[in-house]
């Protein structure tokens, strides 16, 4: 027992332990170097919002994703956590004007893009996946910045802050809350915020934690009635920001549980009739619209269908059937259901065929083995021959 302890400790030493592998006063003197809003990064500012807001306008995600890697936005943010990690004061309020300033100059210039901008997708992906914010973005948040204050700490740094920069993503949730203010869309404009909030958040609250951990000089002293109230106020924000983002994660995950369900009886149960299919189906959040071709439903079907439903966990106020058999003629119908057996019957005889081909690649195979077994006799049996001839002579 006693060796295996030993050889714990050892390979915790080997592998785990960061101490030897970090310079917290190199580290903390980049971080404070890296808030100030001057100069450079006023300009790179700039062509990250404009890089960041043409990538969310034409849903290019290799764009959106070089936006993230000039912004200097996490500065700040790192810079935050440092300085409630060290009890540095003049720091917190410099980073936190920084950052502020960082923000506005953001959303502006995002939004004068977006109101001049004649480009309007139909279906702005990139854009509508920066409006719903959930439980799995706080932790993409909290890891990432733990990544990033440990890759800032390193002796010999590496790349990671350029994928904790892609993880956590900053610039484009504000962009995208500038094209909520231009084109006047609260769902846009708050989601896009909130998760702009919760990156920043986590990300000062890995890089705290961090930073205690790693015992990095503070700056002063605190007595213990302070450091009960700042761990009530970051608990109090912690709990403000999470909470959402539970609820928001919980819908996601009923949706697309849901969502599955939908697409799953569709598929089971094509033929709703001797003479009806469903041929389409639309979900939206935790309703579906099931599209009917064919003849009228009657009761009975209608009763048989929504039983099949609820065998999939599928209750009738969250199903829309929708015919769209009214007003076809008899023929018309005729020539849907026709074509649907049609269409079955073409790939059971595509299967059937498949079948016949393999199967006589199978009969050629055994008729040059047994042809080749038979040659393989035949030699053995002129050898037995020729040697007992021999053996008479």
């Amino acid at each position: 027992m006693f060796a295996l302890k030993e050889r714990m400790k050892r390979w915790n030493k080997d592998y785990l332990t960061l101490f030897e592998h970090v310079d917290t006063d190199d580290a903390a003197e980049r971080i404070k170097s890296g808030i100030w809003f001057r100069g450079p990064n006023v300009w790179i500012l700039a062509f990250s919002i404009i890089i960041a807001s043409v990538g969310l306008n034409v849903n290019s995600t290799a764009v959106i994703i070089g936006a993230m890697l000039i912004s200097p936005l996490m500065g700040p943010i790192i810079g935050a956590g440092l300085a409630l990690g060290t009890n540095d004061v003049d720091l917190l309020k410099s980073a936190g004007k920084n950052l502020l300033v960082m923000v506005v100059i953001s959303l502006l210039a995002s939004t004068l893009f977006f109101l001049l901008s004649p480009l309007s997708l139909v279906n702005p992906t990139e854009l509508e996946a920066r409006t719903s914010p959930t439980l799995y973005d706080v932790l993409i948040a909290l890891f990432g910045g733990a990544a990033g204050i440990l890759e800032n700490s390193r002796k010999e740094r590496g790349t990671a802050l350029a994928g904790v920069a892609i993880a956590t993503a900053l610039m484009p949730p504000l962009c995208t809350a500038g094209f909520g203010l231009a084109h006047a869309n609260a769902r846009f404009f708050f989601g896009a915020l909130y998760l702009f909030i919760i990156n920043s958040v986590f990300i000062a609250l890995a890089t705290y934690l961090m930073v205690k951990y790693l015992r990095f000089k503070t700056a002063t002293g605190m007595d213990p009635a302070q450091v009960k109230r700042r761990r009530e106020v970051i608990s109090l924000v912690l709990f403000i920001v999470v909470v959402p983002s539970i609820w928001s994660a919980a819908i996601l995950i009923r949706e697309n549980n849901f969502a599955r369900d939908v697409n799953t009886f569709v598929e089971n149960n094509r033929l709703v009739g001797p003479r009806s299919y469903i041929y389409d189906y639309r979900v939206s959040g935790r309703t579906a619209e099931i599209s009917i071709a064919g003849e009228p439903l009657d009761s009975l079907m209608r009763a048989s269908l929504m039983e099949n439903a609820a065998q999939y966990k599928l209750k009738p106020e969250n199903l829309t059937l929708v015919e769209h058999a009214f007003g076809m003629s008899q023929q018309d119908m005729d020539n849907i259901i026709s074509e649907i057996y049609s269409r079955a019957d073409e790939d059971q005889a595509s299967d059937a065929a498949r079948m016949e081909a393999i199967q006589a690649q199978l009969d050629r195979l055994n008729w040059q083995v047994d042809s080749l077994r038979r040659c393989n006799q035949a030699l053995s049996a002129e050898e037995d021959l020729q040697t007992e001839l021999e053996h008479i002579k």
